[in-house]
């Protein structure tokens, strides 16, 4: 029998140089890991950057590839916070440009205030909104939107990191 696969969120501290990403981006596609979501963006100290991947992998495979990431060069820390003594929060933006008219514009905002969401475009037939939250979260939101007309996505993918003072890497 296969051994079942899970969406895992990993989380990788890495020195602020070029070619770090296609290193870690390299290994994990090498593996076999169809890489779902990538986010990279610096730290507060400018030195480091942080790469979020979300991968879908058995958790045997992916225990080998945490060790692999782990030893790349420029890596520091790789943390898969899909595990669940890993006590995280996680978060991803979407922007949804969906279709309104005057009948339906009051509903749409609605349901956008329902979720903290927030119009950031307004034209004559669509609203452009932003939100964030955690998957299941944005997943409730288009379901409730998805009838009026979605012309369009953009999401960022997962970014994430460990509760209260506990650090999740050497940053």
């Amino acid at each position: 029998m296969t051994p079942p696969k899970k969406k895992h969120t990993l989380s990788a501290l890495v020195e602020n140089k070029f070619g770090v990403l296609a290193r870690v981006a390299g290994m994990l596609s090498g593996r076999g890991f169809n890489i779902e979501t990538l986010n990279v963006g610096p730290t507060h100290d400018p030195s480091y950057s942080r790469i979020t991947a979300t991968v879908v992998a058995d958790d045997a495979a992916l225990d080998r590839c945490v060790k692999a990431l782990d030893k790349l060069i420029n890596v520091i820390t790789v943390n898969d916070f899909s595990r669940e003594e890993v006590d995280h929060v996680a978060r991803e933006l979407i922007l949804v440009k969906v279709k309104s008219d005057k009948k339906t514009r009051t509903e749409i905002l609605e349901i956008a205030g329902l979720f903290r969401a927030k119009v950031v475009d307004v034209s004559h037939d669509s609203l452009l909104i932003e939100f964030t939250g955690n998957v299941t979260k944005i997943s409730a939101f288009l379901d409730l939107i998805e009838h009026f007309g979605i012309i369009e996505t953009a999401r960022t993918g997962a970014v994430a990191l460990t509760r209260g003072r506990k650090k999740a890497s050497a940053e």
